[in-house]
């Protein structure tokens, strides 16, 4: 049996962040038949996580999961379990690197593949893709464009495929595509919606074109569709 302890770090010394946070959907919750994936990420992933959905609407359920942890939390792989265990997924995709620009290098390599590897063990069949982490504005670009590398180096080693949304969005204006240091106004999150989307449907290739998304009038904010 795959437990998720025996994939984390022995020891770490992460600090939190002051406030940490969560977030997960899953749309056509109650649909198992149909392809699924589930998006692991942060903010980012949180943004995004919509315009992907719309995109997808009649081929494939989206699941997600967005979160300030980071992969050398020791909670980070107890809450990955609850998610990989709710449904059946047939793709994820997995991002985890802003919300580590402070955090040990070395811990979050090892952090990061064993995290890859307990999602293989965890559910062999789905197809796993790694997602590079965003551009920021500012200095602190450098830094991601380490953690990406490093990622990379994962990434050759594990030999998974990868989905690249540092190299778009560090092209655009990030004093007019940008809102903050991190986060991307809506025309720039929805080029990184369309090559999520785009990605996904070419590593599923569903079979139908006509799904239908149940809504409901109980959503945090009122009716979700």
């Amino acid at each position: 049996m795959c437990n998720y302890k025996d994939y984390q770090l022995k020891a770490t010394t992460r600090v939190r962040e002051s406030v940490e946070w969560t977030r997960h959907y899953a749309y056509n919750a109650n649909d198992t038949e149909n392809p699924r994936v589930l998006m692991i990420g942060d903010s980012i992933c949180n943004n995004y996580h919509d315009e992907v959905r719309k995109n997808l609407a009649n081929c494939v359920n989206v699941s997600y999961w967005a979160s300030s942890k980071c992969v050398t939390d020791p909670e980070f792989l107890r809450e990955l379990e609850f998610h990989l265990e709710s449904r059946p997924y047939q793709m994820i995709t997995f991002n985890n690197g802003l919300h580590s620009l402070t955090t040990n290098e070395a811990e979050w390599k090892e952090a990061y593949e064993l995290a890859l590897k307990y999602i293989q063990a965890k559910l062999p069949e789905a197809k796993l893709y790694v997602v590079l982490s965003t551009a920021m504005r500012g200095p602190g670009n450098d830094i991601v464009k380490r953690i990406n590398a490093n990622t990379m180096e994962i990434i050759e080693k594990t030999g998974l495929p990868y989905i690249d949304l540092f190299t778009p969005m560090d092209a655009i204006d990030k004093e007019t595509g940008m809102s903050d240091s991190y986060h991307f106004r809506a025309p720039a999150v929805a080029i990184q919606a369309e090559i999520m989307a785009n990605t996904i449907r070419d590593a599923l290739k569903p079979e139908k074109d006509d799904l239908v998304q149940q809504g409901t009038e109980t959503g945090p904010e009122g009716r979700l569709d």
